[in-house]
């Protein structure tokens, strides 16, 4: 439960914002029992005037986020049960997406695959299919279609109307024309909502103020990091019904429509008139098609400026005109046509294109439930509603947590440039590598310098420059595998080498990105006993693997805790959503600092990693005097460094950190002595391979607080017998899963995947990739799959992987893939 149910206080939630997510939450607070609940809108119901009073309504749930489509299948779920004035609220029309380009034909194949692996019925059709669908496109232009039939409209603002009626029902109160302005707190804690009608107390409130989120932030003090931008909307005058056969005749709903190729949508506004309520019409019905466009320049606006009933603004012909000119081309019975009315319409984006979903670090009891589209509107809320009731989320949060980005990722510029892309690429073929191009860099390692020497090759994360591979490294005389041109994109032979050379010799790695706190005090120790799941209570030079769990036991993240004194532990984590879930648990004798940005890390992993570095030590390197699992605080030539002896890659070697100012330095002399060596820098694709070979995971991709620590066969950091933990009492409480993360090996040595591809098992979908990398150890592609059967599959099965609609063939393997015995690792 919350923390207000816990305490026994009766929680008392502000709503702020009667938009279709306002209303949503409402209706799912009361639904689970909570009954002082008021919403509060600036401007008159039922359509208040931000974007879900001029939302186009189209639903479209396949998307690259698992989360993401969950949300998109409970709106359309509720939606449908939801009936207004003996309307639904939702028309499964079905939804239609047009390829007429080869890439984006590709693209659709993919984006089966992603139905597939969520479970969302679809089916790629032919042109010829496609002008069944939608008479009015020209076939000539089309190379096939992706058909999803249980896609449609839903009619926003009676969805958001039919939820406030139930929830007053309940005892909500719901309040038009309450503009807040301000927010009460005391001691860290959300006490209360300001207005010109009252203050409304409170012991949690959900920002849920669409683009006005911002503002509303201001006044609480937290930070929200969207940008309110307009595309543009348009209506056709009535299509009346000429003789011509391309002209739209009656008969069944056309689908919702998607012209990405030229970033467009369509859907049909369908008039009934001359009848009464309950009879059929006694004229044909009046057609208009609804056209929105992405085409056009990002059109930002400050939410600051925004008023009550301006979400729909002045339409701008010189941005439409081209996209017009598109229309007209795919569907000709519109060269006759004229634009009756349009719009620009205001809605948010972040800098990821995710939603902000959660209680504030700054503030705590005050939630954002911002950046939601109709679309992921009642999944969005359902999550933030168990959230705030049960103290956890159903559905797995991690890609819409508020504190996902760096804090060099939240300054204004940063934001408007990011959003800003994210409209232009709404909808653009994207590969999962894919980089944004600015602002970069923005942060460097200190061996950037050297990296951009050696022809590194860089992607981002985090805001970090991230060296993929090294041109200087040579391509294998051998050959490697051949590549189909999308899983060639971002990736090089030279991979192959870096894997090698770790394998045979030795190699360093930039580890820099990886987070790292700084945990202190009295408290320390029984607070990390507490938090993890792992024994931490062992002696000073001790390192553990550990989980971070939810009270539900699922997975919220793993940790590396090195024990570096008797108070004082340096802990690797993932992101800065751990950060936060430690200083909301930690008590008054703990101190929990972020140390990333200012030092820096060199992974030196392989075989002849210990004759690297013990000549640049007078410490022993040795195995019995560093042994696997150890820390060591210590010096390499002249540069002071901890010294973790763990490896990602599953060689011999060593986390070397230093300060960030001699982090160059540590490079220099690294590299130095590692040429009679033949060191080679490696970057992050070869260390992604040689992971997977290991059967290493990785959060986030591989496992999330969807998952258990036995799912996700880490059972071995779980320590049942070293005392309470949060997420404990769950575990002992699970039932049986028939859900396992299953290693793959797909059987043509040229084949490879990416991650998100559909697993079918006996001809049938049963999970999907969460990560894959070619495995030059193995001359295989390794998949790590989510698979749910009655029974765990032996190694041996044979199943496929659907890659852009070809099945290729896998097999089930036995893990670790190499080195099973860790003879290699613990040398």
């Amino acid at each position: 439960m919350s923390s207000a149910v816990v305490e026994g206080k009766s929680p008392k939630v502000v709503v702020i914002g009667a938009g279709i997510v306002g209303c949503s939450l409402a209706d799912e607070l009361t639904a689970r029992g909570l009954t002082d609940v008021t919403v509060l809108e600036q401007g008159p119901l039922p359509a208040p005037g931000g974007s879900t009073s001029h939302a186009p309504g189209l639903v479209f749930q396949t998307n690259p986020s698992r989360t993401m489509a969950g949300f998109a299948r409970y709106t359309v779920e509720k939606f449908s049960a939801l009936h207004v004035d003996g309307q639904p609220c939702f028309d499964r029309v079905g939804g239609l997406e047009l390829a007429t380009t080869p890439e984006r034909w590709a693209d659709l194949h993919r984006k089966s695959g992603w139905a597939a692996s969520w479970g969302i019925r679809g089916e790629l059709v032919s042109a010829a299919r496609c002008k069944e669908l939608w008479p009015l496109v020209d076939e000539s232009m089309i190379l096939g279609g992706f058909h999803t039939p249980d896609d449609g409209l839903a009619r926003a603002v009676p969805a958001a109307h039919a939820q406030l009626l139930r929830a007053r029902e309940r005892g909500a109160r719901v309040l038009d024309r309450h503009t807040v302005t301000g927010i009460e707190r005391e001691n860290g804690h959300v006490t209360g909502v300001v207005t010109g009608h009252g203050t409304f107390p409170a012991t949690h409130v959900v920002c849920a103020a669409g683009f006005w989120g911002p503002v509303i932030g201001r006044m609480a003090g937290v930070d929200v990091p969207l940008l309110p931008l307009a595309h543009q909307y348009a209506r056709t005058k009535p299509l009346q019904e000429p003789a011509a056969s391309d002209a739209p005749r009656p008969g069944p709903p056309k689908p919702i429509l998607r012209y990405q190729d030229r970033d467009l949508y369509f859907r049909e506004h369908t008039d009934h008139t001359g009848a009464s309520p309950g009879t059929p019409p006694v004229t044909p019905p009046v057609t208009r098609i609804g056209i929105g466009s992405y085409a056009h320049r990002p059109l930002p606006h400050d939410p600051k400026r925004l008023r009550v009933q301006t979400s729909s603004l002045p339409f701008t012909d010189h941005d439409w005109a081209p996209s017009w000119e598109d229309c007209r081309r795919l569907m000709p019975a519109l060269r006759g046509a004229d634009i009756e009315d349009g719009f620009n319409g205001v809605f948010s984006f972040t800098p990821d294109g995710m939603p902000l979903l959660g209680e504030s670090r700054a503030l705590r009891g005050f939630w954002l439930a911002e950046a939601v589209w109709v679309t992921h509107s009642a999944g969005a809320a359902r999550a933030v509603a168990e959230a705030i009731v049960d103290g956890h989320a159903s559905t797995d949060l991690h890609e819409c947590d508020p504190h996902r980005f760096e804090e060099a990722q939240r300054s204004p510029a940063y934001v408007r440039d990011r959003a800003a892309q994210q409209f232009v690429e709404v909808y653009d073929v994207i590969h999962p590598l894919q980089p944004m191009e600015r602002p970069r860099p923005l942060r460097v390692s200190p061996f950037h310098p050297r990296q951009r020497e050696l022809g590194a090759y860089f992607l981002e994360g985090g805001g970090w420059e991230r060296p993929h591979w090294y041109d200087a490294n040579p391509v294998p005389p051998e050959g490697v595998e051949e590549r189909d041109p999308w899983s060639a994109r971002h990736w090089s032979p030279v991979v192959a080498t870096e894997a090698r050379a770790t394998r045979e010799r030795v190699a360093l790695y930039d580890m820099t990105p990886l987070r790292r706190l700084e945990v202190t005090g009295p408290g320390a120790l029984a607070f990390l006993q507490r938090m993890t799941t792992n024994n931490v209570a062992k002696r000073p030079g001790a390192v553990t693997y550990t989980l971070l769990l939810d009270e539900k036991g699922g997975i919220r993240s793993d940790l590396t805790v090195a024990r570096l004194g008797a108070d004082r532990f340096q802990v690797g984590a993932n992101s800065p959503a751990d950060q936060v879930w430690l200083e909301r648990h930690a008590p008054d004798d703990v101190r929990i600092r972020d140390i990333t940005s200012g030092t820096c890390c060199v992974g030196v992993w392989g075989p002849l990693a210990r004759a690297l570095v013990q000549p640049l030590t007078d410490d022993d390197f040795s195995h019995e005097g560093f042994g696997y699992f150890r820390a060591k605080e210590t010096y390499i030539g002249h540069v002071p460094v901890t010294a973790l002896r763990v490896s990602y890659v599953g060689e011999l070697g060593w986390e070397l950190y230093t300060t960030a100012d001699l982090g160059l330095r540590l490079w220099d002399t690294l590299w130095e002595a590692g040429r009679a060596f033949g060191v080679v820098a490696a970057g992050r694709s070869a260390f992604n391979s040689l992971r997977l070979e290991k059967g290493y995971r990785a959060w986030g991709v591989d496992m999330t607080e969807e998952h258990t620590p036995y799912e996700a066969g880490l059972g071995f950091a779980v320590r049942m017998d070293h005392g309470d933990f949060v997420g404990r009492a769950a575990l002992e409480r699970l039932p049986p899963s028939a859900r396992r993360l299953t290693p793959l090996l797909l059987d043509d040595p040229s084949a490879a995947v990416l991650g998100k591809e559909p697993v079918l098992v006996r001809g049938a979908p049963s999970g999907y990739v969460t990560s894959a990398a070619y495995g030059y150890s193995l001359g295989r592609c390794v998949a790590y799959a989510w698979l749910e059967t009655p029974a765990p599959l032996p190694a041996g099965t044979a199943v496929h992987v659907e890659y852009f609609g070809e099945r290729l063939p896998a097999t089930v393997a036995d893990e670790p893939l190499f080195d099973p015995k860790m003879t290699r690792i613990r040398t």
